[in-house]
């Protein structure tokens, strides 16, 4: 109940003060036309200085083609001309151009505003391009009028277009521009739909999992763009609610080991005082004895909360096995005062090498190594050997072995059964927890089952002999959720 209402008061507080920044939502409609108009502003600028580029960059081809284009007609128009009075020559004109639909006119040679290179070739007597690269200007032999030609494009004045109707060359451009818009819009549509669900989807599960509501997930993407992110946000969540379950439930079960020593410790101070010396002096090594249980509850609570948020990290690096294995049992020798401990690793190589991290995988070897001691009636074996890429590690006693209903259970956190509750065998049921948080660190796994060379059990660690970063040169491994 106190969890449960310390997550509501804190999830409660943030939803207070929180909702305000949380309000709204992805409007598809919003980001459709931001995205629309985005691309389509883009692409109308972009055709524009690919046009003006291409323009610029083509001028002197495209005037040097009208020159030779246009060079065989004005001829002809000079020479129809010359055959004629220069009073009936704007009436000619008129004809000629109904002829030739090319806007033809003539004008005085000072009424035109020409570049001086223009300026030039027209005074020389050939042809001379207006600045606009769509009227040729010709001197008439002998005179100082000048055939005006053009515009030739189809967007020049004409009679046949009433003033202020759109000319045939900007129609055309109008209509390309509109179906490109509307077949962009289709495209830029399918394109941002799903982006659009998808924000919104994420938006709303990052919304419930800040409300508190843990069990909340991501759909699957319908765009590639964020499946990868999707994944990962799920990933989050899934670590994120077994975090809190994980320290919802060691907190419960640590407040329910710490009511042992403290009623004993409560016990022992209220009887001191009316105690004799002997009686004081037991009390007293009772209250150590429980001090020094709270610390061991402490540090094992710790330890294993550690284990139980720490992320894979690339920190392995390769240990020979034999070594390794003999330096830890002779670590916990003295432990066993009577009892014998041995040593078997003939099944491995002698320079066998293994990835591990040393300072954990030491630690689970020596909590079985304990363990062992602790239930052991005479003798404990230490073996190992290698199977299908694996390292197995053995720890065989011959006490009264673990039921197999059990073998399961003792490797979740704070589990012990019944017959190591009592004060003579200790222990918080963290130790076998902490192994397995070991081992899947690793890529492994621990086990318990009967002895087959001593009448007891068997406590099993086994991993991989090298990592799944060296396994997948260039690829790192994954965090294990």
């Amino acid at each position: 109940m106190t969890g449960n209402a310390s997550r509501r008061g804190l999830f409660g507080f943030f939803s207070r003060h929180g909702h305000a920044s949380w309000r709204g939502r992805y409007r598809f409609s919003h980001l459709f036309l931001n995205f629309y108009f985005l691309v389509m502003g883009a692409f109308i600028a972009i055709v524009f200085a690919v046009d003006v580029l291409i323009s610029i960059a083509v001028k002197g081809f495209a005037d040097d083609y009208m020159r030779r284009f246009m060079r065989g007609t004005i001829f002809l128009i000079e020479e129809d001309l010359s055959r004629r009075p220069r009073s009936r020559w704007p009436q000619a004109i008129k004809e000629l151009d109904k002829k030739f639909a090319y806007n033809l006119d003539i004008v005085d040679r000072w009424s035109l505003n020409l570049p001086t290179d223009q300026a030039e070739r027209l005074d020389s007597g050939n042809l001379a391009v207006a600045v606009d690269g769509e009227t040729l200007y010709h001197r008439l032999k002998q005179t100082s009028s000048i055939l005006v030609v053009g515009p030739l494009s189809a967007s020049r004045p004409d009679a046949r277009w009433p003033r202020g109707i759109m000319s045939p060359e900007l129609r055309v451009r109008l209509m390309t521009l509109a179906l490109i818009s509307v077949f962009l819009a289709i495209a830029v549509w399918f394109w941002i739909r799903p982006i659009g669900r998808d924000l919104e989807a994420l938006r709303q599960t990052a919304r419930n999992l800040g409300e508190g509501h843990l069990e909340s997930r991501a759909p699957e993407a319908l765009s590639s763009t964020f499946a990868l992110l999707t994944e990962t946000i799920n990933g989050m969540a899934e670590r994120i609610q077994h975090l809190i379950a994980t320290r919802k439930a060691l907190s419960s079960s640590i407040s329910h080991e710490l009511r042992t020593p403290i009623a004993r410790m409560r016990f022992a101070l209220e009887m001191i005082p009316e105690a004799d010396e002997a009686e004081r002096k037991r009390l007293l090594r009772m209250l150590d004895t429980d001090v020094e249980e709270l610390d061991n509850l402490v540090d094992s609570s710790l330890v294993y909360a550690r284990y139980e948020r720490r992320q894979f990290e690339s920190n392995l690096s390769p240990v020979r096995i034999v070594p390794w294995i003999e330096e830890k049992t002779n670590a916990v020798r003295i432990l066993g005062h009577t009892l014998s401990l041995t040593v078997n690793t003939r099944g491995l190589p002698e320079d066998q090498e293994a990835d591990i991290d040393p300072w954990s995988m030491s630690y689970a070897l020596t909590n079985l190594l304990r363990n062992a001691i602790k239930y052991a009636t005479s003798r404990i074996i230490v073996s190992a050997e290698v199977a299908d890429g694996l390292i197995r590690v053995h720890v065989d006693d011959d006490g009264i072995g673990i039921p197999p209903g059990d073998r399961t259970q003792i490797f979740h956190p704070f589990t012990r059964l019944d017959r190591s509750r009592d004060r003579a065998t200790g222990g918080h049921g963290l130790g076998l927890a902490i192994v397995r948080q070991v081992l899947r660190m690793h890529r492994g796994s621990a086990s318990a089952s009967d002895s087959p060379v001593l009448d007891g059990a068997r406590f099993t660690l086994e991993w991989p002999i090298r990592s799944a970063a060296e396994k997948n040169p260039g690829g790192a491994a994954k965090p294990v959720l």
